[in-house]
């Protein structure tokens, strides 16, 4: 089946947030998350070495919402459902639809860091990409030295296959960092 087809909800619910597509207008919401956690984020992801201006986070948010649509990356925002703030994004990309299979990614706000809201996320949509996507396999990347990232898969009851050594470059490009790669098959 062609992945354009699929009934793919733009709202996923857990019990203490919601999973939403993003929408345009949601750069400078997005950016001052990003401006709160820079310090964090620019440790794990190359894309946050410098903090972005908001036109710029607006133009990813856009990109992301397009990529949605067609298929080719499922990114959600993460909100809260008793206050409506936003927490972080997560998302289902590097898709083979052929298989399926699925790369999960992530990140927080620092400010809700250590509350379980993440893991909780995540929980879901590994449960939607394996129940409702069919799929067949589900990763989890990380830098072997993040250990906040590594504890979501490892709480969520993935498998360690393997750490791949001096396999990427550190989110600042300085050195060779091992990868650890996770999964969940079904």
């Amino acid at each position: 089946m062609n992945p354009l087809l699929l009934e793919i909800p733009t709202k996923i619910d857990t019990k203490r947030l919601y999973l939403r597509i993003p929408m345009a207008g949601e750069g400078e919401t997005v950016n001052a998350s990003i401006r709160a956690s820079i310090n964090e984020l620019k440790l794990w992801l190359p894309l946050y070495q410098s903090m972005p201006e908001i036109t710029e986070t607006e133009i990813t948010v856009r990109r992301a919402h397009n990529q949605f649509l067609n298929r080719e990356s499922l990114r959600f925002f993460i909100f809260s459902k008793e206050t409506d703030e936003f927490i972080g994004t997560c998302s289902l990309h590097n898709i083979n639809w052929d298989i399926p299979k699925f790369e999960i990614g992530y990140w927080i706000d620092i400010r809700f860091s250590g509350k379980g809201f993440m893991t909780e996320a995540i929980q879901r949509l590994t449960h939607f990409a394996i129940q409702e996507l069919n799929g067949r396999r589900i990763e989890i990347r990380c830098e072997s030295s993040n250990m906040k990232s590594r504890t979501i898969p490892e709480k969520l009851g993935f498998e360690l296959e393997g750490i791949l050594r001096n396999e990427d470059f550190s989110a600042d490009g300085k050195k060779l960092i091992d990868t650890c790669i996770y999964a969940k098959i079904n």
